[in-house]
Order: structure tokens, then sequence, then C-alpha cells
């Protein structure tokens, strides 16, 4: 289990699974590592895949600092790679990732090969915000009635179904990490909203693919045409009937393309 020591000495860890040119998945906020786990083999059948827990989740330290912010945590990718003896990797962010990977490839851009965004947003004033019904459902004061509104929001009803008859109890990895404390919780929170890549998105220079859900209402789908609007030369592959969490229930649909995407050849 190796540990990265970020800018600030916070320890953030990490694990690499498979083999080939090096991959980084980055999860969705206030999720650990386990968020790639229905997916990852996928991936690591052809690259060397790299998945870390954010600062505050899963076995990485938890500050209760203001250390949290998604350029800081660009930065705690690059200790990662750094520690792993890693120059340049293809990035694949989600989510809250997306937006983490964003600041990567704009800041860093000669560690980013390729770079795939799914379900995510350029926030700041020109993202699209998720509706005042979505807010509402996921600030009840009843626990269980947020996380079956979280799980509507990720997958399909008729997925989830099949999942609880086939699977009675199953752990969802894409509902949070549960040991995180609340001060955490609220870090991420506040980081993810306050993410604002708008100007510096036109400094990517990795090749890039965007990613979303045509029924993603937890972040919605008009943020997938914003960002590869901005991105020079970026391309959009929507995916029919998806919610916020297509790279799981949409695999088979999804996670081809993608690999197609990374697999090709550097540009000249």
């Amino acid at each position: 289990m190796p540990f990265a020591e970020a800018a600030d000495g916070v320890a953030i860890h990490y694990e690499l699974h498979g083999s080939g040119a090096p991959l980084v998945l980055l999860s969705g906020q206030s999720n650990d590592h386990h968020w790639w786990d229905p997916v990852r083999a996928d991936f690591a059948a052809r690259f060397t895949t790299v998945v870390m827990d954010h600062r505050g989740t899963g076995r990485s330290e938890r500050p209760d600092t203001d250390t949290y912010s998604t350029p800081g945590f660009a930065r705690d990718v690059l200790a990662v790679l750094d520690h792993a003896g890693i120059g340049r990797a293809h990035v694949y962010g989600t989510s809250m990732g997306g937006r983490v990977a964003q600041w990567l490839a704009a800041d860093f851009p000669e560690r980013v090969e390729r770079l795939v965004l799914g379900c995510t947003s350029p926030g700041g004033p020109h993202g699209v915000e998720r509706g005042p019904e979505v807010r509402k459902a996921l600030t009840q004061a009843d626990p269980d009635a947020v996380r079956r509104a979280l799980l509507e929001l990720m997958y399909t009803p008729g997925w989830l179904a099949e999942q609880e008859r086939a699977r009675p109890g199953r752990e969802f990895h894409t509902l949070g990490d549960p040991t995180m404390p609340g001060y955490a919780r609220r870090r991420h929170l506040r980081a993810s909203a306050r993410h604002d890549a708008w100007d510096a998105l036109p400094r990517i220079k990795a090749p890039t693919l965007v990613v979303h859900g045509t029924d993603d209402a937890f972040n919605p789908t008009a943020n997938a045409s914003l960002l590869a609007g901005r991105i020079p030369d970026a391309r959009t592959l929507l995916v029919p009937g998806a919610r916020h969490a297509y790279f799981e229930e949409f695999a088979d649909v999804a996670t081809e393309p993608v690999l197609a995407f990374l697999a090709q050849s550097p540009e000249p």
C-alpha cells in the first residue's frame, strides 16, 4: 500500500494495477479509489492503472485544514505520479475527479498524455448547476431518503431494481466513503462547489474526450458541450439513457470507446 507525500506533507494513498501505459483514474467527491472497482479490471487489462484516495478519504490522511480544492487535489495527483516514478500518463476523471483532471491537464500539460472527462463540469458561473429539486432531495433530514435519492441520480430505476433482486444489500461504491468524518465531507463539498476552470480550459493541450450520460440530472448533461466547446479539439461521447454513474451501469457502452480513444497513437 504505497503512500505519496503531498506538497504540504499529507500522505496520499494509491494503488497500481495492470500493465502497459499508465492511466490515472480519478474518483468523485467524497469517494475513495473503490469508486472504480466495478470497472477497474477492464482498464487494468490494457493499462497500468493508478487509483488513489483523495485527501480526506480512504487510507489517505484527513487534515481538518483549508487545503481542499480541485487545483490542490491535482497537485496531490502529481505527488502520486512522482512517487510512482511516472512522468506522463493518461488521465480519466469522473465527476469531481473530472474537475481535478481539468486542472491537472491545464496546469501541468507535460504530465498528461490523453484526457477523458466524465460526467463533470467547468464549474463557476459558466457551469450548468443541478436543479432545485435535486438539491432538495439531497438535503432531506432522513438519511435513508437521501441515500435513495442519490442512488436514483446515479443509476436508472430498472438497473437498480435488477441489482437489488440479484444482490440484496450490495454495496454501491459511488455513494461516498462511509468512513469519512463530517468535516472532510464538508471540505470536499466546498472544494467541488468552488471549482471554476473556465479560463484554464483553453490551455489544455492533451487530446480530450468528454463523456456524459444523456439523463444525468446530478451533473446536467449540458456541461459536456460546454467543456467540449472550450477545450481545443475536444470530442464528445454521450451515453443514451445513462445517469451520473454511466461508467458503471453502462460500462458495456462506455468503456470500449474510452479504451479505444486512450489507445490511439500520440498526436503529431
